[in-house]
C-alpha cells in the first residue's frame, strides 16, 4: 500500500548537523536544490496499490537510493551501508538520525515494481522538467550507440546444450516428476555411452536427447490459472530450448544464444567482438541532456532505432524534433525515408556517407530507370525489362543479354569483360533517391556545422558507461538492462542539470 509520501520530518538537532557536516556546496545539496524530487511521487504513486499490504516506505526515497547507487557506483547492500554513516546521503534522503533505512532487498522489489515502463517514466521526467527551464530545446539531436558488456560467462557449445537440458528438465519437474527421473537415467547412460568420442559426436547425441525431452514438454497442458510461476518458468525454459536446437540447426543464421543464464545477450561487433548489449541514446546538442535511451541486443538495427528514439521522446514531451545527426549507420534507405518524410516525422537528417569506389565504367546511376515501365536505359540507348529483386528486397536487378551488350559500342565503357552467358547486371536500388539526397547534403555547409558537433555525444556516452556504471550489466535480461541504463542515463542528466542551472546564461543559449 502507497506509505507517506515523505519520511518524518528532520528534528533541529539533525537540521543542525547537516548545516555543520554537509557543505553548501556539497554536490548532494545542489542536487536536492536543482531538482524537484517530490514531482516523482506522481509518477511512482500510480506502482502501489491504494488500500492493500502494509504502507510503503516513501517512494521517492527509494528513487533517490537507485540514483544515489548510480551517481557513486554502488551496489544495493553498499549504499544502504552508506547511507547508515554518511550524513550527505542522510541529507539527500531527508532522514534523522534515528530513521531506520530499508532493507538492500527492497531496492530490488523497487526495481521489479516499477519494471522498464516505470522507470522510463522516471527518466522521462526528469527530461520534462530541463525542457520547462529551457534548457532542452529541439533544434538538433545526436544519436549515437556504444556496447554494454553482459555480466555472463560464454560456455562451449556443449556446455550450453546441457545447461538448457538441465534447466528445462528441472522447470518440467513439477509437472512430470516420473518422467524426468526417466529421463535422467537417460542422461546418465548417454554420458557413458558417449565417453571417449570426440566433442561433435557428444554435441551430436546431446542435441539428440534435448530433440527427444522437448517432444514431450511441447506436449504438457498448462494448469488452472496463469499465473502459476511453475509453468510461467517451463515455458521459459521450453522457449530457450527450442532457439539453442533452431541455432544448432541453422549456424549461419546469426542471433544466436549465448547463455542459459542471460538468453536475451548476443554477441556484435563495436570495434571489437563483445558478448552483451547496444545501449543507444539521443543527445540535444544544445544542452547536451540525454532525451532519449533504448538497449538492443548486440548487433541490433541501430538505424531503425532511430526512428523508435524520436518517436518516445515526441510521444513523452509533444515537441517536434528539428534534425538528426547520426553516424554511419544511418546511411539506410529504409530509416532515411522514413525520417524525413514530411507527413511522417519530417525531420532533417544529417548522416556521413560511405566513400564511393572510383572506376573506369558505368555505375547504376549512369543507367536510367523508368519505374512506370519496368525497364532500365543504358547509355548507349539499349533498354532491358528482364528484373527480379534481389534477396534484401531493396533493390531490382536488371539484366541485359549477352548479344545486346556484345555488339555495343560502349562495351570497354562498361564492363572490364563480357560474361561467358549473360550481359551487364544493373542493380535500381528503391531508396536511390535518399541515397542521393544524403550525399548531395553532405556538401553543404550546414551539414559541416553539424558534424563538428556530433563529436559531443561521444564523450557524453563516455561518462555515463564509465562514470555512472553502465559499460557493463548489472543484471541478465534487456527489461533489467534498460532499467540500469535508465538510471545510468537520469544521473548523467542530473549532473549536466546542475552545471547549467550554475552555469551563466549566455553557456546555456542553442548555438545559432
Amino acid at each position: 500500500m502507497l506509505g507517506n509520501r515523505t519520511p518524518p520530518r528532520l528534528t533541529e538537532f539533525d537540521k543542525q548537523a547537516f548545516d555543520i557536516f554537509v557543505p553548501d556546496d556539497h554536490y548532494l545539496r545542489k542536487a536536492m536544490a536543482a531538482i524537484d524530487w517530490d514531482s516523482f511521487h506522481e509518477v511512482l504513486a500510480p506502482y502501489y496499490s491504494a488500500d492493500q499490504g502494509r504502507p510503503s516506505d516513501p517512494p521517492v526515497m527509494l528513487l533517490k537510493l537507485e540514483f544515489l547507487r548510480y551517481q557513486y557506483n554502488l551496489s544495493d547492500r553498499q549504499v544502504i551501508a552508506r547511507a547508515k554513516t554518511d550524513l550527505s546521503f542522510r541529507y539527500f534522503l531527508q532522514v534523522d538520525h534515528y530513521h531506520c533505512l530499508v532493507d538492500p532487498s527492497l531496492l530490488c522489489l523497487f526495481r521489479g515494481r516499477l519494471g522498464r515502463d516505470g522507470f522510463r517514466k522516471v527518466f522521462n521526467q526528469l527530461v520534462g522538467m530541463a525542457r520547462e527551464h529551457g534548457l532542452v530545446k529541439d533544434r538538433l539531436r545526436i544519436k549515437d550507440a556504444s556496447h554494454v558488456i553482459a555480466n555472463i560467462a560464454i560456455p562451449a557449445t556443449l556446455g550450453l546444450v546441457s545447461q538448457v537440458r538441465d534447466k528445462l528438465l528441472a522447470a518440467a519437474a513439477a509437472f512430470e516428476p516420473v518422467r524426468v527421473e526417466g529421463e535422467r537415467v537417460n542422461l546418465e547412460l548417454l554420458r557413458q555411452r558417449t565417453e571417449g568420442s570426440n566433442n561433435e559426436q557428444r554435441l551430436l547425441a546431446r542435441v539428440t536427447h534435448l530433440r527427444e525431452i522437448l517432444s514431450w514438454v511441447d506436449e504438457l497442458l498448462p494448469p488452472e490459472g496463469d499465473a502459476n510461476r511453475d509453468w510461467k518458468r517451463l515455458v521459459a525454459q521450453r522457449q530457450v530450448a527450442h532457439k539453442i536446437l533452431a541455432d544448432q540447426e541453422n549456424p549461419q543464421a546469426g542471433d544466436r544464444t549465448l547463455s542459459t543464464v542471460d538468453p536475451e545477450a548476443r554477441r556484435g561487433k563495436h570495434g571489437d567482438w563483445f558478448d552483451g548489449y547496444m545501449v543507444d541514446i539521443l543527445m540535444d546538442a544544445d544542452s547536451d541532456l540525454i532525451t532519449q535511451i533504448n538497449v538492443l541486443p548486440a548487433g541490433g538495427n541501430e538505424a531503425q532505432d532511430a526512428i523508435e528514439l524520436i518517436r518516445r521522446e515526441e510521444d513523452a514531451h509533444g515537441n517536434d524534433i528539428e534534425a538528426l545527426s547520426i553516424d554511419g549507420a544511418g546511411f539506410n534507405g529504409p530509416m532515411l525515408r522514413e525520417v524525413e518524410d514530411p507527413e511522417g516525422l519530417n525531420v532533417n537528417l544529417f548522416v556521413p556517407v560511405p566513400k564511393e569506389a572510383a572506376t573506369k565504367v558505368f555505375t547504376p546511376g549512369d543507367f536510367v530507370e523508368d519505374s512506370e515501365e519496368g525497364c532500365v536505359t543504358c547509355p548507349a540507348g539499349n533498354k532491358s525489362r528482364s528484373r527480379r529483386r534481389n534477396r534484401k528486397d531493396t533493390s531490382w536487378v536488371y539484366q541485359f543479354t549477352r548479344s545486346t551488350c556484345q555488339s555495343c559500342p560502349l562495351l570497354e565503357s562498361c564492363m572490364g569483360h563480357l560474361p561467358e552467358h549473360n550481359g551487364r547486371s544493373v542493380h535500381k536500388n528503391g531508396y536511390e533517391l535518399e541515397y542521393r539526397r544524403a550525399r548531395e547534403k553532405t556538401k553543404t555547409s550546414e551539414y559541416a556545422a553539424v558534424r563538428t558537433e556530433h563529436p559531443k555525444v561521444e564523450r557524453k556516452l563516455g561518462e555515463m558507461l564509465n562514470r555512472h556504471g553502465a559499460r557493463r550489466a548489472r543484471y541478465h535480461g534487456l527489461e533489467k538492462v534498460m532499467i540500469q541504463q535508465l538510471m545510468a542515463g537520469l544521473a548523467t542528466n542530473v549532473k549536466r542539470i546542475l552545471h547549467l542551472e550554475s552555469a551563466p546564461t549566455s553557456r546555456v543559449q542553442p548555438a545559432m
